[in-house]
């Protein structure tokens, strides 16, 4: 099964800009839904941004026109580039992946992706 690693993490101010990584263990373009979650201590898990196997996007409101989730095929990694960063988008991001198509209502459900990274931090003060 495809393993997860994520990176790019870290500490930014308000407005500022960071790329998150997530590098698979294998080409996961058009086998695969990729969704990166996030999770600031005392809230659930909350699904940001997510990409079918044909590469069509999804976000969350609270990111749309901020965020940008992309991947490159030939390094089989997922990117998410967070622009406008605020207070509030402060938490544990995670990188998922199931096989195949979700149905559009199961995108940001955390029980439909099998496939977990550890996790990258990132922080906006």
């Amino acid at each position: 099964h495809v393993q997860l690693v994520e990176s790019g993490g870290g500490s930014v101010q308000a407005g500022g800009s960071l790329r998150l990584s997530c590098a698979a263990s294998e080409n996961t373009y058009s086998s695969y839904s990729m969704v990166w979650f996030r999770q600031a201590p005392g809230k659930e898990r909350e699904g940001v941004a997510a990409i079918d196997p044909e590469g069509n996007p999804t976000y969350t409101d609270s990111v749309k026109g901020r965020f940008t989730i992309s991947q490159d095929n030939a390094k089989n990694t997922l990117y998410l580039q967070m622009n406008s960063l605020k207070p509030e988008d402060t938490a544990m991001y995670y990188c998922a992946a199931e096989r195949g198509w979700l149905l559009q209502h199961r995108v940001f459900a955390s029980l439909s992706y099998n496939y977990w990274g550890q996790g990258t931090q990132v922080t906006v003060s």
